[in-house]
């Protein structure tokens, strides 16, 4: 999370997965003006790909935090909201039982131990 999402942000992001994972083939992003500005910096503009759904996957895996940002969107702070998101995906997590992936009965015992788990941590 970011306060600001221009030339400086992007460039940021780009040199830390450049130096991580190499010079990639092309990168999907959206048709925020700051990439491109970046990318030109960095030498690689015609590596980047802008379409209409191309970004889908992209934004899709992020689904799940942006639910959360939606509902703590007063944070002030970057430092609050890491703190919160730490303990809150915790929590989550120990509730979340990836129903699609276990039949039902199965799931219902995993829910009411996590219950029974989570009633033994708050007493």
């Amino acid at each position: 999370m970011t306060k600001k999402r221009d030339k400086a942000s992007a460039l940021k992001v780009l040199e830390i997965l450049m130096k991580r994972f190499g010079r990639p083939y092309y990168i999907v992003t959206d048709r925020l003006k700051s990439y491109p500005a970046a990318m030109k910096e960095i030498g690689c503009q015609d590596l980047q790909s802008v379409g209409r759904w191309m970004n889908n996957r992209a934004e899709n895996s992020h689904l799940v935090f942006r639910r959360r940002e939606s509902a703590i969107n007063k944070f002030r702070s970057e430092k609050s909201l890491q703190k919160f998101t730490s303990i809150q995906s915790h929590i989550q997590n120990h509730f979340n039982g990836e129903r699609h992936l276990t039949k039902r009965h199965d799931y219902l015992d995993f829910r009411t131990q996590a219950l029974s788990e989570w009633r033994q941590i708050i007493a």
